[in-house]
């Protein structure tokens, strides 16, 4: 194989009460890239949809995964990746991590298929370093296992995939701004008092739970965050409007994707997900913010061949 292309998913991360360890794949949002050999040596990156992304290898996301993965085999070849960009920067959606793992995906096919899922997770993680400054695995993880995912252990690495219950359908709103995952994380308090702690662990509990027997009630109760929500809500324009509203439109859950400003929602069946976007609508639409707001299934396969 000398060129493969792939479509790399959109990403939601915490899932409000798994802080940087839960996150899923959203079917219908992501990125589409080609990955290809070349008879010169190095690698080269196009990006076409946001022309703010550097081009460099050693300061792009996909770059550095490139240099790790291709670095111990000293191949006699070159590397040529085109990101078509259909995820923003900052948008709280996996962006770093949509081209991240799909690079990592993508060359291990034109490697042989060498490495292991949780190994291009690794690989991954140095992109969402280079992004953030942290090698957050919550958002590689998913994009490359579908369904849900659980980073059990960072040290060392342990990835658990999860099942996504068939109805469940998730409703998200992106503000049309940026908010950078390492400005987000610096307002989260780097201590958390005993009794949120137990509450966290109970809700996650719960939530791996309702994933596995199908208890849509279970979810709705499991949906909550005692971590991060609390202090970056203040983040996102009109979080707790949408919040609500999402709530009161039957969504068993809303929270914040990733670090924001984007929005998610969980909801049991499409037509329920349907009323959360138009109620999530009915709150930006005055607002001068400009958003997008999109309803996917869960993918049950992270990045994939086209």
């Amino acid at each position: 194989m000398n060129e493969i292309k792939i479509f790399s998913p959109a990403t939601v991360a915490n899932v409000s009460c798994g802080f940087d360890v839960l996150g899923f794949p959203l079917k219908q949002v992501g990125d589409e890239m080609v990955v290809r050999k070349t008879l010169d040596r190095g690698i080269k990156i196009k990006v076409f949809g946001d022309n703010n992304l550097p081009l460099e290898p050693e300061k792009n996301v996909a770059g550095v995964v490139a240099i790790a993965m291709l670095k111990p085999d000293n191949q006699p070849f070159g590397i040529e990746i085109e990101i078509y960009k259909n995820i923003k920067p900052g948008s709280g959606l996996g962006s770093s991590a949509a081209s991240a793992a799909g690079t990592a995906f993508a060359l291990n096919r034109l490697l042989g298929d060498k490495y292991t899922q949780t190994e291009l997770v690794e690989f991954a993680m140095l992109g969402e370093k280079l992004a953030s400054g942290m090698a957050h695995a919550d958002n590689v993880a998913p994009a490359l296992f579908g369904n849900f995912t659980l980073i059990r252990s960072y040290t060392p690495l342990d990835v658990i995939g999860l099942r996504a219950p068939k109805k469940l359908y998730c409703t998200l709103i992106h503000p049309q701004i940026e908010l950078r995952t390492e400005d987000s994380r610096k307002v989260v308090s780097k201590t958390l008092e005993l009794k949120k702690a137990v509450t966290q662990l109970g809700n996650i509990s719960g939530f791996v739970s309702a994933l596995y027997t199908d208890n849509y009630k279970l979810i709705a109760r499991s949906l909550h965050d005692e971590i991060a929500e609390p202090q970056r809500a203040k983040l996102i324009p009109y979080f707790d409007e949408v919040k609500k509203a999402a709530l009161s439109a039957g969504a068993l859950g809303a929270g914040i994707s990733g670090s924001g400003p984007s929005i998610f929602a969980l909801s049991k069946g499409k037509k329920n997900a349907q009323k959360v976007e138009k109620a999530m609508h009915q709150i930006y639409k005055n607002t001068g913010i400009e958003y997008k707001i999109f309803v996917s299934k869960i993918a049950k396969k992270g990045v994939r061949e086209l």
